[in-house]
């Protein structure tokens, strides 16, 4: 198992490779160049931060003192390029303008940073305040939306597959997340250690979404990407943490491949060993741990993740079951014996991964 000393930025997108291989192919010329002009700017920044990734050492958290920690907000605008982070166009505290974009983004950002401060006393991403930072109208029909490492980026979207990318708020706390686990974790983007990286930041950007509309584990939907799929698109949301592999089926996007089990966990070397479709396998555990405990998800659920998140024991390489068993060590130690620790352990089972 390898340690988490220093991390190494990754390129982390919300729309996986495999719904733009899909698109790639269409008839329609103009929605197939726009998935392949994102395929190709992805593949080649994705390259960039292999070569290019420095060895910086982790933040640890540090608790702040009530309330002092207040975010440090900043939106610029790329103006349809790929030069970062583009002009300024909203500093923290500013009042909002005309771009809803850019109040989507400005929002979302706080959204985050308020469920991370006020459910697990973390200031901003690092732990230490961490400055936020937003570029939107990226590129030109940019399907996707990214953290680099350093900050957020939005595309608009083509307008027929994908709307604007801001209109997601668990998407701006995913990608956010992988900010987090990026300074604590640090799990490698591949494979299993891979797809519970995404699957962390589907969790936590589901519960940025509940936190942000007070809803409980019960009146969530557990989508990701809700509102992002366009008039017309046969689908909701790019996944679905209660009901894996059913959150689109389109003849322009394909079917949602994720599973729910093990039983039909999918090997391929697409898409850094299919992170963004095994992924489904934890988040379906943990969306079970959050509904039979019910409640506020982010109390108890949540905390048990984030505790194995931040807790200085999870590997950079980790694989499910190393994460399931962290789990039940975490719940445990919060909670004994009880009802959480045992939700835990039935999640885990009823999707076929070991925790002993």
């Amino acid at each position: 198992m390898t340690t988490n000393g220093g991390y190494r930025p990754v390129f982390c997108t919300i729309v996986p490779p495999h719904i733009l291989d899909h698109l790639a192919t269409h008839e329609d010329q103009a929605l197939a160049d726009s998935a392949l002009r994102t395929l190709q700017h992805d593949s080649a920044q994705r390259t960039r931060r292999r070569v290019t990734a420095v060895r910086t050492a982790a933040v640890a958290a540090v608790t702040p003192a009530p309330g002092t920690a207040q975010p440090h907000r900043t939106i610029y605008d790329a103006g349809h390029r790929t030069d970062l982070p583009g002009t300024e166009v909203r500093a923290e505290g500013s009042e909002p303008g005309q771009d809803a974009g850019v109040n989507r983004a400005y929002a979302g950002l706080g959204a985050t940073f308020d469920l991370y401060l006020k459910a697990y006393a973390r200031d901003s991403i690092d732990g230490d305040g961490l400055p936020l930072n937003a570029s939107v109208h990226y590129d030109v029909d940019y399907d996707n939306a990214f953290w680099n490492g350093e900050q957020m980026v939005f595309g608009d979207g083509d307008g027929q597959i994908f709307t604007d990318f801001t209109s997601s708020v668990d998407v701006i706390g995913h990608e956010l997340t992988h900010g987090v686990t990026q300074y604590t974790a640090n799990l490698e983007y591949y494979g299993q250690s891979g797809a519970l990286n995404e699957s962390v930041s589907d969790v936590f950007g589901s519960l940025i979404k509940q936190y942000s509309l007070g809803q409980t584990a019960d009146q969530a939907d557990w989508l990701i990407g809700e509102g992002l799929l366009a008039p017309g698109v046969h689908g909701v949301a790019l996944r679905s943490m209660k009901a894996p592999g059913t959150a689109y089926d389109d003849p322009r996007l394909g079917k949602d491949p994720q599973p729910a089990t093990m039983q039909h966990y999918v090997r391929t070397s697409r898409d850094n060993g299919g992170v963004h479709i095994n992924s489904g396998i934890p988040n379906h555990a943990f969306y079970l741990v959050a509904t039979a405990l019910g409640g506020n998800a982010w109390e108890k659920a949540g905390q048990i993740w984030y505790d194995v998140l931040t807790g200085g024991e999870l590997a950079s390489d980790a694989d499910f079951a190393d994460f399931a068993k962290l789990t039940v060590a975490a719940a445990k130690a919060r909670y004994q014996d009880g009802a959480e620790t045992k939700a835990v352990l039935g999640a885990w089972a009823q999707v076929g991964v070991p925790t002993a």
